[in-house]
C-alpha cells in the first residue's frame, strides 16, 4: 500500500485486504489496550499513538512488509537483544508477513512504552 490517505484509523484499517486487515487490527488492538492516555491518530499516512511529546508507536501495511514504528530509542535500547533477530531499520520493524509478526514482542514493546514518558526520535 502507498501511503493512504485514510482520515481515521478506521478507515485506513477497512481499506486493508483480508488478510492484512486482520493483522493490523489486532496491532491496533494491541496498542488500544497497552497504550492508555495515548492519543490514537492518522500521521504520515498511517495510525500512531501519541503523547504530550508526539507519537511514541505507529504502524502500516507497506508493499511487502507490516511495519511497526517504535520511535522511542531508549525503548529500542531496552530491547536491543530481542529485536536482533528481526529486521529492523532505525525505528522500524518489518515483519515480512501477517504470519510473521510477533505480537508478544509487540505487546511488550508497547508496555515499556507506556510505562514512562519520553521523547520519540
Amino acid at each position: 500500500m502507498v501511503q493512504s490517505s485514510a482520515s481515521t484509523v478506521d478507515a485506513y484499517v477497512a481499506e486493508l485486504p483480508g488478510d492484512r486487515r486482520e493483522a493490523v487490527a489486532r496491532i491496533r488492538d494491541l496498542c488500544l489496550a497497552e497504550l492508555p492516555g495515548f492519543t490514537e491518530e492518522m500521521s504520515y499516512g498511517m495510525p500512531a499513538y501519541a503523547r504530550e511529546n508526539g507519537a511514541e508507536i505507529a504502524f502500516a501495511s507497506q508493499k511487502q512488509y507490516i511495519s511497526f514504528y517504535l520511535l522511542r530509542t531508549d525503548v529500542r535500547a531496552a530491547f536491543a537483544d530481542r529485536l536482533a533477530p528481526h529486521d529492523m531499520g532505525k525505528a522500524c520493524l518489518r515483519f515480512r508477513g501477517p504470519a510473521k509478526i510477533d505480537y508478544s514482542l509487540l505487546r511488550d514493546l508497547l508496555r515499556a512504552t507506556a510505562a514512562a514518558p519520553g521523547v520519540p526520535c
